[in-house]
């Protein structure tokens, strides 16, 4: 497993939907290893393909951070298959360093998909992973946490964003 980049926001990448997973080679399972070590690495819960730059329909989660192994998901092809209530909280995102905003997501779900060894999954969640597979499929589906901004909210952002990038640039 090595750790990969992640993918920052305004790369269109993560705009963009990714493809289902066809066939499980050692590529799907290379990928996977690598998102689970750039996750933790990242101190994240969730991560997609999208956010490492591959347009592929792959999840990894984790709402334990690592302490508990029964916890740690990998799910290809993921959809949603059922959601019970909602409530709203503050997320952030790897893509989108220093940004937290309230994101409406039911508290718990049913998802459907295939483990690495191409086996049907159905797996029930709720609270943190629950919220944390709902904003991981968005990714797959090119929706991002800004896309549940107002537009206010969405060009204040977006100012804010691009100061802080250019602050992060060197010039000569």
């Amino acid at each position: 497993m090595s750790e990969r980049e992640i993918v920052i926001y305004g790369d269109p990448v993560l705009q963009k939907k990714s493809e289902p997973i066809t066939m499980i080679r050692s590529d799907v399972i290379r990928l996977a290893e690598d998102m689970q070590a750039t996750m933790y690495a990242n101190r994240g819960v969730g991560l997609a393909a999208p956010q490492v730059g591959a347009l592929v329909r792959v999840i990894v989660l984790d709402a334990s951070a690592g302490r508990d192994p029964k916890q740690r998901l990998v799910l290809l092809n993921p959809e949603l298959k059922e959601m019970t209530s909602e409530d709203f909280a503050e997320e952030g995102c790897l893509s989108i360093p220093e940004f937290v905003t309230r994101v409406p997501r039911a508290t718990s779900v049913t998802v459907i998909g295939q483990n690495l060894s191409g086996k049907s999954v159905e797996v029930r969640a709720e609270g943190l992973a629950a919220r944390a597979i709902q904003h991981e499929i968005d990714h797959l589906n090119g929706r991002l946490i800004v896309d549940f901004l107002n537009p206010l909210q969405r060009d204040l952002f977006e100012r804010r964003f691009r100061q802080q990038q250019l602050k992060q640039k060197v010039f000569f």
